[in-house]
């Protein structure tokens, strides 16, 4: 399965949930998430997708530790099924 599949599965369940997936590109800064997800109540997180079986480059582990400790959730999802367990996740939150 491509990466592509997984991300464009992922924005579309968090559409359904009325809430934004969007693409996150930052020129100044390497290793930023693919995605930050908005949904009602403020809640917002990051995530990184990937196809399945690959793992986070250095930077993007750096990059991912960084936001965790401002307090952000950081997610990284290379499966389907985990596409599904995140949506819970952050939609029960």
């Amino acid at each position: 399965m491509r990466e592509k599949v997984i991300e464009k599965k992922l924005v579309d369940e968090i559409k359904k949930l009325g809430g934004l997936c969007l693409k996150f590109n930052s020129q100044s800064m390497v290793g930023i998430p693919d995605r930050i997800i908005l949904l009602n109540n403020k809640r917002m997180c990051f995530v990184e997708t990937k196809a399945p079986n690959k793992k986070l480059r250095p930077l993007q582990l750096i990059t991912k530790r960084k936001l965790e400790s401002l307090g952000f959730k950081v997610y990284v999802v290379d499966t389907i099924e985990k596409v599904k367990e995140v949506v819970d996740e952050i939609n029960s939150t």
